[in-house]
């Protein structure tokens, strides 16, 4: 039998937020805190990614609850935030992104409905 994702992958190309969104950007909030902006060009693409974008996508790729995510929809600059804990204090031996910057690259390859 051959699993359903692998037909939809065949012969319908599935969106990711990275070709959909203008510009995505993660950075700190803070020692205890990661900002992720997502910047769209126009409101046709910013109301795709509202709509498919679910904030659970976001919590699976990082781990986390929906209730240690929160999420803001700024519609007059067609901009999607979420703010998550980060996974270390920042500065912690164990830290391996001081900058915050690199977090954003996950949400780039986040497939869309």
């Amino acid at each position: 039998m051959i699993p359903w994702k692998f037909l939809i992958r065949k012969y319908y190309k599935l969106a990711k937020v990275g070709e959909i969104a203008e510009s995505i950007r993660s950075k700190n909030a803070g020692p205890f805190w990661l900002t992720i902006d997502i910047f769209c060009s126009n409101k046709i693409f910013f109301t795709q990614l509202c709509n498919d974008l679910s904030t659970q996508k976001i919590c699976n790729i990082f781990n986390l609850t929906s209730s240690q995510i929160q999420r803001y929809e700024i519609r007059d600059l067609n901009v999607i935030k979420f703010s998550l804990p980060r996974p270390s204090i920042q500065g912690a031996h164990n830290d391996r992104d001081m900058h915050g910057a690199t977090w954003a690259e996950l949400i780039h390859e986040i497939e869309l409905n």
